[in-house]
């Protein structure tokens, strides 16, 4: 088993070393040993439905009509949602959603904007 990371891009076990540089060769993605350290220390990566890292400040889009628990309201597919904020938890993504108010998300139910 190889002792490389996996691509933070497409989550690839193929990944090999290039120079100063992780590489993958399904996605193309490179990026540098420096990053991928950090990420480890960091531990829990949140991503969304399609597999993309997610952090603090990014936007999403809804993929999904999400009833709103305790209310009439809908989130309907395709909401874009600015400056989310990620917490630990089974609802991983806090944020304000304009007409709603604020609310927990979870990522499978987003994608990166």
């Amino acid at each position: 088993m190889s002792d490389l990371p996996r691509c933070p891009q497409c989550n690839s076990e193929y990944t090999y070393e290039s120079g100063d540089f992780y590489a993958c060769p399904e996605c193309g993605h490179e990026w540098s040993k420096d990053a991928a350290a950090e990420t480890a220390e960091e531990g829990l990566v949140i991503k969304d439905a399609y597999g993309t890292p997610l952090s603090d400040g990014d936007s999403v889009t809804v993929i999904k009509d999400l009833k709103v628990k305790g209310s009439s309201l809908v989130v309907k597919v395709g909401t874009k949602v600015k400056n989310i904020r990620l917490v630990d938890g089974d609802h991983d993504i806090d944020c304000k959603i304009d007409g709603i108010g604020a609310m927990q998300l979870k990522s499978e139910f987003v994608k990166k904007a």
